[in-house]
């Protein structure tokens, strides 16, 4: 509505300036402050560019995106989705040549897609990045959750469970996400708190990329060698479900899991005292929207160095651990995640 609004003013402008012509004696053309107040009707181009949902988390990405797009329909939003990171280089190629004034990026892998994130900086275009960093000081503004304290949090809940600081034992298996900032965060953080227990040996480690039937594949084989594993790390709850598919399949028990991201399926488990999933790690997919609303606020109006010198170069959000006390606070069954 709001971008009708601005057409419309510029309209107005314009029949305005063409009834005075039609009253001169003489003719004559729009002034120059018309053709400016005119140009600056036109709505700022953002590009957001996402992994498209795979999984659970991306697919709650890809819904705070839209939902944010539509509260902002005064912007030409181009909300683009790639399953790789081949197809996100060619859709940030795209959105450059449709001239858009900012890209919110949240990168498929953080490697292939720095290059071309550079490129877009270079030429000028604002650039948000989101969750998964790029491996150069790129982006004018980088939002991402706090993945230390992810791994961190999560490692301290499973040391706890299996016998407290100092006495915990156990075998575990970790599982690992997409090679990116985010994962090697998370398993750095998580790691340090595991190898000051002794009594807990870490049984396998493996990357299954944050998808539930790549989860699935790792785990049987990973458990063909390691049976008797106590507990697993899964870092994320589409992983954890694979993993728990391949214990029902392989008919073990007893084991537990702690998975990760605030899905609602699982948070309504560990809210009921699933003693599969006994606590869960937060880590909101609605950080796309906020990106969004960053970018489209920088260019509002103008002035963007100036917003920039105020504007935080990285944010990062606070992640909460969830236990069955606290998890009626972040289950919201509507959600699509």
């Amino acid at each position: 509505m709001l971008s009708h609004i601005a057409s419309l003013s510029g309209a107005g402008l314009v029949v305005t300036a063409s009834l005075l012509m039609g009253l001169s004696s003489e003719p004559t053309t729009p002034s120059q402050a018309t053709v400016a107040l005119v140009a600056k009707a036109a709505p700022y181009r953002i590009g957001v560019s996402i992994p498209a949902a795979d999984h659970g988390w991306t697919a709650g990405v890809v819904w705070w995106a839209r939902e944010c797009a539509d509260l902002h329909p005064e912007i030409d939003w181009t909300i683009a989705t790639a399953e790789t990171p081949e197809k996100q280089i060619a859709d940030i190629e795209a959105l450059m040549a449709k001239k858009v004034d900012a890209l919110v990026i949240l990168a498929t892998e953080s490697a292939p897609i720095t290059p071309i994130a550079q490129e877009a900086h270079d030429r000028g275009i604002l650039i948000v990045s989101v969750d998964r960093g790029f491996l150069k000081p790129v982006a004018d503004i980088f939002i991402e959750g706090d993945n230390a304290a992810f791994g961190r949090k999560g490692a301290q809940f499973m040391v706890e469970k299996l016998g407290g600081k100092g006495k915990a034992k156990g075998e575990i298996i970790i599982l690992e996400g997409i090679p990116c900032t985010v994962n090697t965060a998370r398993v750095t953080a998580a790691l340090e708190i595991f190898h000051d227990e002794p009594g807990i040996k870490i049984v396998a480690q493996q990357a299954a990329n944050w998808n539930r039937q790549k989860a699935l594949e790792v785990t049987e084989t990973l458990l063909t060698k390691s049976p008797k594993v106590t507990a697993i790390w899964a870092s994320d709850d589409d992983m954890a479900l694979g993993a728990e598919q391949a214990l029902a399949e392989k008919g073990i028990e007893g084991v537990w899991i702690l998975g990760g991201a605030g899905m609602k399926d699982i948070i309504k488990r560990v809210m009921d005292r699933d003693p599969m999933f006994p606590a869960d790690i937060t880590y909101p997919p609605s950080m796309i929207a906020t990106g969004m609303e960053l970018a489209s606020s920088v260019l509002a109006g103008g002035n963007r160095a100036q917003k920039l010198q105020f504007m935080p170069q990285h944010l990062v959000i606070d992640v909460d651990l969830v236990t069955p006390e606290n998890a009626k606070r972040y289950y919201f069954p509507k959600s699509v995640y």
